[in-house]
């Protein structure tokens, strides 16, 4: 043990006296430890972000969304000539589902309603849709305030609406919107309930759903029916669109994950016998999605880890280069200490110690800048948009988050010290193996 003590101790008065050379010598482990911490910590933030998204659909979710079909196609439909485009689910097809589906947890029809969203002065292009009470069960999101639609409300047909986020924010800034009124194109309804944000706006999630769900109106599936009827009109850009759509989107979950591909398949296969000439409908499986998202994330990190390797590799390196020469600029030391009795074994031992020093340190302060940087980018990212000048050129959405873990914090220490043990041995077996009496005449 004493032994040891002295060599540990030979080997920090040794670095102290070089505290520059340390430094610079660590520098390349430090910065290679930083950065595996750092692309650790900004793939796996950003890996939980889109699966957080995903989730948030329901991963025992499958969504079957009408869609317009391409224009070749409508024409072949003799559609070219007709204002109105009639394309999508209908409701033979959502009860063809119920039907073939009874052991399934619940199926949620969604039917768009109105071209304009109105209060006063302001319009927006509708983003209503006629729901039935148990989309939140499906949608997976909650109220803020009120209530959400109930069934006496469908059997009633309820002039009542349920608002996102941002309706509230753009039309109810001062305002308290429940119990106040809000028009989708020339009707009137009551609202009653305010979801909460839902963070699907982009990413994975906002690119699932195809729109951001805190723009939401939400009103009975039925009064969407009897006021709107199947037509939607809208004008966009100096021109009018209309379309005829019965059915916007069919949301089926499954009983378990277990079954979602299986369900997934067989709905496609139902689909497919009604309406697969048609093209105008497409199958989402929130899942399947997930399972992608899981493998691209591994990629990506075998990706973020070998360039970081490579970054502790050229560390490795530099212990190296500046351990070799030490061992040219102590020779003589070496050779008083053979001289007074020292064995290969304690040579080998100090300068091994003085590797391990350099590398354990280096990995240390390289894990707290990797801990420190990765927060900082998760900080000042979102920031970048405010700044002068620059701030234009970033998206205000931006987003950069960081999750470390301590599996990459271990491996990441793990390498360095293992790193610089390989790359020193070397440069201590070198020392270990000088002739005792050249070394004494090495100037």
């Amino acid at each position: 043990m004493t032994f040891i003590l002295e060599t540990i101790r030979l080997g920090l008065t040794n670095l102290r006296l070089h505290m520059l050379r340390s430094v610079l010598t660590a520098l390349g482990i430090i910065l290679g430890v930083g950065a595996v911490i750092t692309m650790a910590a900004l793939g796996e933030g950003t890996k939980r972000e889109a699966f957080a998204q995903i989730e948030r659909l329901g991963a025992r979710n499958i969504i079957v969304r009408s869609q317009k079909p391409p224009e070749t196609q409508q024409q072949q439909q003799g559609q070219q000539r007709s204002f109105v485009s009639r394309f999508g689910l209908t409701r033979d097809d959502l009860q063809v589902v119920r039907d073939n589906f009874p052991d399934a947890e619940i199926i949620v029809p969604l039917k768009e309603a109105g071209g304009q969203v109105i209060r006063g002065a302001l319009r927006r292009t509708s983003q209503a849709f006629g729901v039935t009470p148990e989309l939140p069960r499906v949608a997976k999101f909650d109220l803020a305030r009120g209530r959400y639609l109930t069934r006496r409300d469908l059997e009633e047909r309820s002039l009542v609406c349920v608002i996102g986020a941002n309706i509230v924010k753009d039309f109810f800034p001062l305002d308290d919107p429940l119990g106040n009124t809000l028009r989708i194109d020339q009707k009137s309804f009551t609202v009653v309930g305010v979801m909460k944000p839902v963070g699907l706006a982009g990413g994975a999630g906002g690119a699932l759903v195809g729109r951001d769900l805190n723009n939401d109106v939400h009103i009975p599936l039925t009064t969407a029916a009897a006021v709107f009827g199947d037509t939607v009109v809208r004008g966009q850009a100096g021109s009018v669109q209309a379309s005829a759509v019965q059915i916007s989107e069919i949301i089926l979950a499954s009983k378990s994950l277990g079954s979602v591909m299986v369900d997934a398949a067989r709905l496609k296969r139902v689909i497919d016998q009604r309406r697969a000439s048609q093209g105008d409908y497409t199958v989402i499986v929130p899942f399947e999605l997930l399972e992608q998202a899981r493998r691209q994330a591994m990629t990506l990190n075998l990706v973020f880890g070998s360039i970081a390797g490579i970054a502790l590799l050229v560390g490795g390196i530099g212990i190296m280069n500046i351990m070799l020469a030490s061992v040219t600029e102590r020779t003589r030391e070496i050779g008083i200490r053979r001289a007074v009795g020292a064995t290969r074994k304690h040579i080998l031992s100090q300068f091994l110690v003085e590797t391990s020093v350099l590398t354990t340190l280096g990995g240390i302060f390289g894990i707290g800048i990797g801990i420190g940087f990765s927060y900082f980018l998760q900080w000042v990212v979102p920031r970048l948009p405010d700044l002068p000048v620059i701030g234009a050129g970033f998206d205000r959405d931006a987003t950069l988050p960081a999750q470390v873990t301590w599996p990459s914090i271990v491996l990441a220490f793990a390498v360095a010290g293992s790193i610089g043990l390989i790359f020193g041995l070397y440069p201590a077996r070198k020392a270990s193996m000088q002739d005792p009496i050249v070394a004494l005449r090495h100037d």
